[in-house]
């Protein structure tokens, strides 16, 4: 099979789909790696280091899709990108669907066969996809949260850390999955009060036995919540919400309980997700303000890590890039329904149940469009 990797280019994007490590395990599996001219350079590898390991070097992103029978990316396809598709193309990506209308509409239009990194689970209901991306963006986000809370970048000038004769500042995350444990784990490394709440207790107890003594554990209900956003200097939001959801965890009325300048961190930068206020924002324009609290709300955290990232990453979704090269994608889905729940297109259908709620467009099972 052919693996393309297209330079990415969603502003401040620097990671890569693949390292260099990676493409000698494609190559040595038979397959062939086009790989976009300069593609790795934002995460420090360069064209050479790419083509001592067996990739050949294309120098457009037209050509990398015109040649290639599975494009291999980070980020979703953007508009620029659509033109490059082809009927019966294997898209191998984050594609999260249901936040790009346009996207879905052209994936569908171009007959491509889509798996999403993100609704890739395992036998435990865990995402093995999402999680190393997780666990960056909950310690980076705590990173972003001892910056902007500086006075220089317009915060309340609190460090956050414990400073003797002080008050020691307090710390709320929502949600004890890996993005809630990276978080938790540098804020209380900095001595922080930290609070994570979340409404599966066994999360909670698994959160429980990693993290150290300065970490409460609370049962994320109304009481609980409001009495955190009121004794918070930072909120981070680490849960994803259901996309067809029209209600909210934190709404904008209830910002007016929280501390003046007070800031929310929003990792799952899900727009009109479980805090009503939060848009996604880049790196270039991070922060904005609603009704006196500061929100951060970059969706590519990852990106600020862009090697580790990488690494991680590629780590992560080889296996699963492996075994559709190696079997075709037909058989690939059909034997693996870990890697079946990760399809969103598949030849003029949409497959994925959460997308076709909230876009309100009729969608199959992956099974029915497999015909198994």
């Amino acid at each position: 099979m052919k693996i393309g990797i297209p330079k990415e280019i969603k502003p401040y994007e620097y990671r890569v789909a693949c390292d260099p490590n990676g493409v000698k395990e494609i190559v040595n599996k038979g397959h062939k790696v086009l790989v976009e001219r300069n593609a790795g350079i934002g995460s420090g590898f360069t064209d050479e280091d790419y083509k001592a390991q067996g990739a050949e070097i294309i120098d457009t992103a037209r050509e990398i899709f015109a040649k290639s029978d599975l494009i291999y990316k980070v980020k979703e396809i953007f508009p620029e990108e659509f033109a490059y598709m082809r009927e019966g193309q294997i898209i191998f990506t984050y594609i999260h669907s249901n936040a790009h209308r346009e996207q879905t509409d052209a994936m569908i239009e171009k007959k491509i066969i889509g798996i999403a990194y993100e609704d890739v689970d395992d036998k435990d209901g865990e995402f093995p996809l999402l999680k190393p991306m997780s666990i960056i963006a909950g310690k980076g986000g705590f990173l972003a949260a001892l910056n902007f809370m500086q006075k220089i970048y317009g915060g309340n000038g609190i460090l956050l850390s414990k400073i003797d004769g002080i008050r020691t500042p307090e710390i709320t995350i929502i949600g004890a999955g890996n993005s809630g444990v990276g978080a938790a784990e540098l804020a209380s490394a900095f001595g922080n009060k930290v609070t994570v709440l979340d409404i599966d207790v066994n999360k909670l107890e698994a959160a429980r036995k990693v993290l150290p003594p300065n970490v409460e554990f609370l049962y994320s209900n109304r009481n609980n919540l409001e009495m955190c956003l009121k004794r918070t200097d930072v909120l981070m939001n680490c849960i994803l919400w259901p996309k067809w959801r029209k209600d909210h965890l934190v709404s904008k009325d209830m910002l007016t309980i929280m501390k003046n300048r007070a800031l929310i961190v929003d990792i799952a930068c899900d727009e009109g997700g479980a805090i009503e206020t939060c848009k996604s924002t880049t790196h270039d324009d991070p922060i904005y303000e609603v009704n006196g609290i500061i929100h951060y709300c970059v969706d590519n955290i990852p990106s600020a890590f862009s090697q580790t990232a990488t690494q991680t990453l590629c780590n992560a979704t080889l296996p699963y890039l492996l075994e559709i090269a190696d079997k075709g994608v037909e058989k690939a889905l059909k034997d693996n329904k870990y890697l079946r729940r990760g399809l969103s297109f598949y030849n003029g259908k949409l497959t994925l149940k959460e997308t076709g709620r909230k876009q309100e467009r009729p969608y199959i099972t992956p099974e029915e469009a497999l015909g198994i």
